[in-house]
């Protein structure tokens, strides 16, 4: 393995003398594929067997799994945002979802074009209808659930004929809601709830749906993959991730692992050791100045986002000691402001308002936002504890909660009161301070909050 390493340290020093200084060569095509609402936990590779994601495993199998893999914002506006500028969310400013960066701000199709890349993208890459704002050289098919976005992009990496080196992004809609209604893969009995689910008949049947709609991705994921190694062949970096989790309670919109967690699995022949994994921590904000390394760029070092090629190139195990993450809002859901700090070990959650109801599409929404099992979740609470107290944790949060995710990974046992971990909490709270402190985060509040004892209306 040592010596293995070392040559391919060599060979690639030495390429640019032995091409007389021609990079393009060297520089491998670049094929991003972004799922949309999936955390890791729901999928095979992952330790969830119960998962048909049989793409997810195949790349497993052939490349590098990130276990400890980061969004820094659990919604799709801010977090694709990041992907594009390399930025916190209070730095590139689309803090609350539906919202865009600032127009000023570079973006990464420019720095991969300037090393001779064509940037495209197909499907959903940033918030739907900006990929326009972002300067890539051709986009299309990024509306809501447009399916016809990965057909598209098979057919453009199959036809193309540009002697430049590629980057293409190919966004999927899936698992986002609406999930298919039709499915009949999975029976109640094989579908397995986290701890943070009140257990109904209703939640069974939503979450078999959520399953279906992860398969639905996995397939896409396939055929992208295929196209791309029957195109390319070992000329090819492959980076499939997700914007961050589910659409299901304590996942999407929320600072817990279920929200900020991400799948991320990358294959490049030659290069990485297949059926390799790496506890290194790595977030969103990474990939911008990682890609334009392997495109054999300068990284950036204005940006927040730091490469994690060394990594890919197994030069090393570790990247970063914590990951920030941040939340503010979506329109009239879920304005809740949180920020959030973690270690390997411990995650730290700061929740600015906790005079807010935390309420989002889930108990607020129309039906095509999944909500056909939250009554039933509400009914179980007025007569089993269970359920009311996993009804009440969605609804009321704490000030503070620190959790100690190495035995407890789903952030079920808030520590923040307890004495023993007082000098914890206190190096967590430092952390979060400096970080704000250097990002300059206003801390805003986005949309209108609703109180503790008023009632959730129904936003369509």
């Amino acid at each position: 393995m040592f010596h293995r390493l070392v040559l391919r340290m060599i060979l690639v020093a030495a390429l640019p003398l032995a091409l007389g200084g021609a990079l393009a060569f060297a520089q491998p095509n670049l094929v991003i594929f972004l799922s949309d609402d999936h955390g890791p936990l729901d999928s095979a590779p992952y330790g969830a067997p119960e998962m048909r994601t049989p793409n997810m495993t195949r790349l497993a199998s052939s490349g590098l799994l990130f276990e400890r893999a980061f969004v820094n914002s659990p919604a799709c506006a801010p977090s694709r945002a990041t992907l594009l500028t390399g930025l916190y969310p209070a730095r590139h400013g689309a803090e609350a979802n539906h919202a865009k960066p600032r127009a000023e701000l570079r973006k990464l199709p420019s720095y991969l074009q300037e090393l001779g890349y064509e940037v495209v993208a197909f499907g959903k890459v940033s918030h739907y209808r900006y990929t326009q704002d972002y300067g890539f050289d051709h986009f299309a098919h990024d509306s809501f659930h447009e399916h016809a976005a990965i057909p598209a992009a098979i057919e453009f990496i199959e036809r193309r004929t540009s002697e430049k080196p590629l980057c293409i992004f190919v966004g999927s809609n899936w698992p986002h809601v609406p999930w298919p209604l039709d499915q009949t893969e999975y029976a109640a009995d094989e579908v397995l709830l986290p701890p943070t689910f009140v257990n109904t008949p209703e939640t069974l049947a939503a979450r078999a749906r959520y399953y279906a709609a992860v398969e639905y991705m996995d397939d896409e994921l396939g055929r992208v993959y295929d196209a791309a190694r029957s195109r390319f062949g070992g000329d090819l970096f492959f980076l499939h991730t997700s914007d961050h989790g589910l659409q299901m309670p304590f996942g999407k919109w929320n600072l817990y692992d279920a929200g900020v967690r991400t799948p991320m699995i990358a294959v490049w022949p030659d290069v990485i050791d297949a059926g390799s994994r790496t506890d290194a921590m790595v977030q969103w904000m990474d990939i911008l100045p990682t890609l334009v390394e392997l495109a054999r760029g300068d990284p950036p070092r204005d940006i927040d986002g730091r490469s994690f090629a060394p990594v890919l190139r197994g030069e090393t195990h570790t990247h970063r000691s914590e990951v920030y993450t941040t939340h503010s809002g979506d329109r009239d859901f879920n304005v809740f402001p949180m920020r959030s700090v973690r270690t390997a070990d411990w995650k730290y959650i700061r929740n600015l308002h906790p005079e807010f109801q935390f309420a989002t599409h889930i108990n607020r929404g129309g039906l095509r936002s999944g909500r056909r099992y939250w009554p039933s979740w509400t009914e179980a609470a007025g007569h089993d504890e269970e359920a009311l107290a996993i009804v009440e944790r969605y609804r009321r949060r704490p000030a503070e909660e620190l959790y100690y995710v190495a035995n407890d990974r789903h952030e079920q046992h808030n520590l923040a009161t307890d004495p023993r971990f007082s000098g914890q909490l206190a190096k967590m709270r430092d952390l979060v301070d400096e970080w704000l402190a250097q990002t300059n985060d206003p801390l805003s509040v986005f949309g209108n909050p609703l109180l503790h004892g008023e009632e959730p209306t129904i936003i369509e």
